[in-house]
């Protein structure tokens, strides 16, 4: 087995594979005790070449394995591609193009949602992979053989998988249906993590604009804490405690001391004083430029929940008929929306997704389709 640990090696790899019109890339990296991911090993396969890169490896220069991934004329192919090419964004400020992603790609063919690696190998490389080092230590110097086997067949095994869908994408014509996805993943901002935006993350039930401008400043404050520190989120403190930062508001030590929610000793820390002065920092944003939280007026209806009840047994029959997973047709949020309003600006009213699922939703809430039983199976009938 290839380990690449020096430049020469790498610049050498990278030469050959740009000569490939793909290549199959994974990572495996450590995340459990920092904010961004160690980068502990990167595989990679072309048409022959397959290697193993060590980026820890004492004076390794990775530059040649980004000059690769920027390369256009070379399709970079992962399972899963987000964490890696978060990673690799991070890393170089750019996103590798083309992509193809063959986790989005098996949804169309009908594996499921968010279908595993390993259940695409078996069933479309007839291979099976050894999944007990999977949550291995990958920091950790030297690597075994069974480590790196495992590690490299990540990337061998998927070639077969990418030439199968690929051919399966192609004479279903649903070529195109994946594009969609694939422009998300290519997207920067995919992968810009703005501290503004966490409070987004956190679920909390707010009645007041003061209560979100907040939560906004502290989800904002324990992003830039664990980022600047390279901790995890948690580490800061957790997500409820913010959720009960922004609907208590304490401003004083005492006030802070009384959350329940909060460990003892925070009230007097640095942290205390960090978090007040976030609370005080909330309360001065001005309100126009704080959305508006959820109110009873906005909550939907018994008839509205009803209908979106309805609309996702819909969305299962049909993709079940399709051999398509639900989720990349659409989600809860989108069936609720639609439930709501004919016209939602959603993709589930839009393009390929209209055509599987949108228009016999419309169709239904209308009462021009019902769902009734077809031959003992759940089926959707059109008067």
């Amino acid at each position: 087995m290839d380990v690449i640990t020096t430049s020469e090696a790498l610049g050498a790899l990278c030469s050959q594979l740009l000569h490939d019109p793909y290549v199959t890339i994974d990572t495996e990296f450590m995340r459990e005790q920092t904010y961004w991911p160690e980068l502990c090993l990167i595989q990679v396969a072309g048409a022959k070449a397959q290697a193993v890169i060590d980026p820890q490896a004492a004076g390794l220069d990775l530059q040649p394995f980004y000059d690769l991934l920027a390369n256009e004329q070379v399709l970079k192919v992962f399972h899963a591609a987000r964490q890696d090419i978060e990673i690799f964004f991070n890393r170089t400020g750019k996103v590798p193009k083309p992509i193809f992603d063959t986790q989005v790609a098996a949804m169309v063919c009908g594996f499921g949602d968010q279908v595993g690696y390993e259940a695409v190998v078996r069933k479309l490389a007839k291979a099976q992979i050894d999944k007990s080092s999977r949550f291995t230590d990958w920091s950790r110097r030297p690597l075994s053989e069974k480590q790196l086997d495992y590690a490299l067949s990540d990337v061998t095994h998927l070639r077969t998988v990418y030439e199968k869908l690929k051919l399966e994408l192609e004479a279903s014509g649903r070529a195109s249906w994946i594009e969609d996805e694939m422009d998300v993943l290519a997207a920067p901002g995919t992968y810009v993590s703005e501290p503004e935006n966490a409070w987004k993350r956190i679920k909390a039930r707010l009645r007041s604009k003061k209560q979100l401008a907040v939560l906004m400043s502290v989800s904002a404050w324990r992003e830039r804490e664990a980022r600047d520190k390279n901790v995890p989120r948690g580490r800061i403190v957790k997500d409820d405690v913010l959720a009960e930062l922004a609907i208590q508001i304490p401003q004083t030590r005492e006030a802070l001391g009384n959350l329940r929610a909060l460990g003892k000793g925070y009230a007097t820390s640095r942290i205390g004083d960090s978090i007040l002065e976030a609370v005080k920092l909330g309360l001065a944003m001005d309100p126009k430029t704080v959305p508006s939280p959820i109110s009873e007026d906005d909550e939907v209806t018994d008839a509205q929940a009803a209908a979106a009840e309805v609309l996702k047994l819909a969305l299962k029959i049909l993709c079940e008929r399709e051999g398509i997973a639900p989720k990349l047709v659409a989600n809860g949020g989108e069936i609720e929306a639609i439930a709501i309003d004919d016209n939602a600006d959603v993709p589930a009213l839009k393009g390929w997704r209209r055509q599987i699922f949108g228009e016999t939703a419309l169709a239904l809430k209308a009462g021009r389709a019902l769902i009734g039983f077809r031959d003992g199976k759940a089926a959707i009938v059109f008067e």
